[in-house]
């Protein structure tokens, strides 16, 4: 026979009814999504500015190729970006380097210009007229920062340098 224990003294099971978190679990979520981020971040950010040195690049062979162009057709080179088709202060044509100053996260221009001398007893052969290019980062820029490479430049012969020296710019 069984005997029977009153319906007041069974032992009582605690029933837990989990509506959501806990503070404490929410911040620890947000900590840790913290750290991720913090970790995250930083390398994202370079991948944008390698991808930025990209458009450097481009437009310095695009100058490049107007400049012989240009001179291909005047037998001169030119210093004046406005014969070479570009209408503003910036000449990289990308959605990335708008026309309007201060937008461009390169500035390209000319570093050096020597126009061609005429032969003399002393050089026989006279000299060639060349040109050099260089893209460097606009100093108020986001692109300021990247200090793997600092700027870009490009010769009339196709040598193609960086700053600083001996990185894998190009």
């Amino acid at each position: 026979m069984t005997t029977r224990i009153p319906f007041s003294r069974r032992p009582r099971t605690r029933v837990c009814a989990s509506g959501g978190f806990t503070l404490v679990e929410l911040l620890v979520a947000m900590v840790i999504a913290g750290i991720l981020l913090a970790i995250a971040i930083p390398g994202y950010n370079g991948y944008v500015r390698q991808g930025r040195r990209t458009d450097a690049k481009s437009a310095l062979l695009d100058m490049a190729s107007m400049e012989e162009r240009y001179f291909s057709m005047n037998n001169i080179y030119s210093q004046l970006t406005t014969d070479l088709g570009y209408t503003g202060p910036c000449p990289v044509m990308t959605a990335a380097c708008p026309v309007t100053v201060g937008s461009c996260y390169y500035q390209v221009s000319f570093l050096q210009f020597t126009p061609a001398t005429l032969p003399t007893a002393a050089s026989p052969g006279g000299t060639p007229a060349s040109y050099t290019l260089q893209a460097v980062p606009v100093p108020t820029g986001d692109q300021a920062k990247d200090t793997a490479c600092t700027s870009f430049t490009l010769t009339s012969q196709g040598v193609q340098s960086s700053a600083p020296a001996g990185g894998s710019c190009w």
